[in-house]
């Protein structure tokens, strides 16, 4: 039916129809922050209390995690089966899977500079045999299992089921390529199994957006526990080290993402606005998995296209660890330091090989980025395994700095390949960060 001009005209005008920017109070990054405040109040205040609210935390995580594995699946199979040409998804994979090395032999010798520039582990003159190893003895067990023919059989779950039962994005994830790759080659006859998918794709990024409305009690839950378990004085003996990881995190990000993100036509700092409600739930939770599903949607958002943001993000999730490639080099370079050890440039550059293929092998463990230090210290023995000890106690407060990292280097390297595949909507990209949030 068409609408006579004066009608128009009026409903233009309509109050109803004008938009108007919600309270900031309504806004879930403000929510969140201010969740954060409440836990570290309690957290300091309340220690005992404060570490009962664990659950909340743990809750949280758990509802987002539970929902991952149907999220990957849908936006994989349903980009990979609309794509139709299954040639283009083993280009987008080595491509990402390039860029990825790049950037994370990148993040590494960061790291490692970082480390002798800080010099954070100078002066401890710590006795390694004062030092009680039982404390990282679980981590050490772990370790001992990683190695990179298990990684690659690991990533083959035993049944198809098993993959989402069990969680690991990395099953998930070549269970959904080879599901989308048989759905694409059916042609027609896929087209009803395709529809379905995508509707659930929708019921499922729904789920998605009810949950994250608990997102502000996660983060407090928590970082009340972080804070009322460890307590800020914990930090205080080895501020060095915390202050000189963020402050390379922070380098990275702006120069490294920065010069990356200016080269394919975006500006870093508003790309980190634009996911500051991410960065604040990770902040919280010190992980970057409870925020998959909504980094996905945003990198949609954003004008990636469907099909490399579900290669591209996934994957990332186990390759393109930016955060907990400088986390690895500078923790062991702290503890050489402490243990007044002495690391040759040859054992130095052996580091950034072995770190670079661990810190791939720890994927989907619990407590992984520990892990993969305890593995990259057994296959360099010059330092000894018991050094982490020095670390242990403040492993979580820089867990939050490497997870927030990971995140955005993810966010960035969905941006470069779709840019890379000429399949960057520009002109979405720059009216959804130009938006004033």
């Amino acid at each position: 039916m068409n609408s006579s001009p004066a009608s128009a005209q009026a409903e233009a005008t309509s109050p109803s129809v004008v938009k108007t920017k919600p309270p900031f109070y309504k806004a879930m990054y403000f929510q969140v922050l201010l969740g954060i405040i409440a836990g570290v109040v309690v957290g300091h205040f309340w220690p005992t209390f404060a570490a009962d609210l664990k659950p909340l935390g743990d809750a949280f995580i758990k509802l987002i995690k539970m929902i991952i594995g149907p999220v990957v699946f849908c936006t994989v199979v349903s980009g990979i089966a609309g794509m139709r040409d299954l040639k283009k998804v083993g280009r987008v994979g080595g491509k990402a899977l390039l860029y990825f090395e790049v950037i994370s032999t990148v993040s590494l010798i960061i790291g490692l500079i970082g480390g002798h520039l800080f010099n954070p582990g100078g002066g401890f003159n710590v006795d390694v045999n004062s030092l009680d190893a039982s404390a990282v003895t679980g981590f050490a067990e772990k370790a001992q299992h990683m190695h990179m023919v298990e990684f690659l059989m690991g990533i083959i779950p035993s049944t198809f089921v098993q993959a989402f039962a069990e969680g690991n994005v990395l099953c998930i994830l070549l269970v959904s390529v080879l599901f989308g790759c048989a759905l694409s080659a059916m042609g027609a006859k896929g087209k009803p199994v395709y529809d379905i998918i995508e509707g659930l794709s929708g019921v499922f990024f729904r789920i998605v957006h009810i949950i994250a409305k608990l997102s502000a009690v996660g983060a407090f839950g928590a970082i009340a526990f972080t804070v009322g378990t460890y307590g800020v004085g914990a930090l205080l003996p080895l501020m060095k080290l915390v202050g000189s990881f963020y402050i390379l995190c922070a380098l990275f990000v702006i120069v490294i993402l920065g010069a990356v993100a200016k080269v394919c036509g975006f500006s870093i700092l508003r790309f980190i606005a634009y996911i500051k409600e991410e960065l604040l739930v990770v902040l919280g939770t010190s992980s970057s998995e409870v925020v998959l599903p909504q980094i996905m949607e945003k990198m949609e958002r954003l004008g990636c296209s469907k099909p490399v943001v579900g290669l591209v993000i996934p994957t990332g999730y186990s390759f393109n660890l930016d955060g907990t490639n400088i986390y690895l080099t500078m923790a062991v370079l702290f503890i050489a330091q402490a243990l007044n050890i002495e690391l040759s440039l040859s054992q130095q550059l052996t580091l950034v090989v072995v770190a670079m293929l661990t810190s791939k092998g720890a994927s989907g463990v619990s407590g992984a980025a520990f892990v993969m230090l305890t593995s990259t210290l057994m296959v360099v023995p010059v330092v000894p395994v018991a050094g982490m000890v020095l670390i242990l106690g403040i492993h979580r407060f820089m867990g939050t700095g490497l997870a927030m990292t990971n995140l955005v280097g993810n966010g960035v390297a969905a941006l470069v390949v779709s840019a890379w595949e000429k399949e960057l909507d520009r002109e979405k990209l720059a009216q959804e960060l130009s938006i004033k949030k």
